[in-house]
């Protein structure tokens, strides 16, 4: 099995996942600054040429949240809860949650103080998020109050969902988002960051493609 991954938050919750349920695997970073995802090869694998991708045998495989759910299912892990309809419903409920309004909130903030200085793209253009703020908050209220009283996101337990929420989250001080004031939702993210393999994701052997 290879896993293709850079640096970013939808391979991090793919590779942190891959580590955590101790699948063993080929990691091979994309040289993104090369052009990596550009080349041939790796457009094949992936047309919209982007990570991660994950190839097993014959079977290719993009979109993290597919691939999560297919290593769960190769572990028999029920963080993807593949016998459980209702918590499948669950688990996409906060899926598609993140993709449509959670990422979004969070995203100009991790752009900017994330992925801005690892590319070099520059500095932080700390004016331009003051009119992300509002949108921020409004999606962490709603998260922070579903958090009340709970550990995790879905299920009562560790889910592929608490991992595509803190994907970009989870730099939330590095990133100067405003989630001071949401105590549960800051409880969540420094909770996971107990988990080790969350806590430290990245693959220590990077083959470059």
């Amino acid at each position: 099995m290879q896993i293709y991954w850079f640096k970013a938050q939808a391979p991090r919750r793919v590779v942190a996942l891959a580590k955590h349920l101790g699948i063993a695997a080929e990691f091979v970073e994309i040289d993104l600054v090369g052009g990596g995802l550009k080349q041939p090869t790796y457009a094949r694998l992936n047309p919209n040429m982007k990570a991660p991708t994950l190839v097993d045998g014959e079977f290719v495989l993009w979109e993290s949240s597919a691939i999560m759910a297919h290593l769960c299912i190769q572990a028999g892990s029920d963080m993807w809860p593949a016998h459980a309809p209702a918590e499948q419903v669950e688990v996409l409920r906060w899926l598609g949650w993140n993709d449509c309004h959670w990422s979004e909130a969070v995203g100009p903030f991790y752009f900017e103080h994330i992925i801005k200085p690892s590319f070099g793209f520059g500095e932080p253009d700390r004016a331009a998020l003051q009119s992300k703020v509002d949108n921020l908050h409004r999606f962490a209220r709603v998260l922070d109050r579903h958090l009340e009283g709970r550990e995790f996101v879905a299920c009562g337990r560790l889910t592929i969902a608490d991992f595509h929420l803190a994907s970009m989250a989870t730099d939330w001080r590095a990133s100067e988002m405003p989630l001071a004031d949401f105590g549960n939702v800051v409880r969540w993210l420094d909770r996971l960051q107990r988990v080790p393999a969350w806590a430290d994701p990245w693959p220590q052997q990077r083959a470059a493609a």
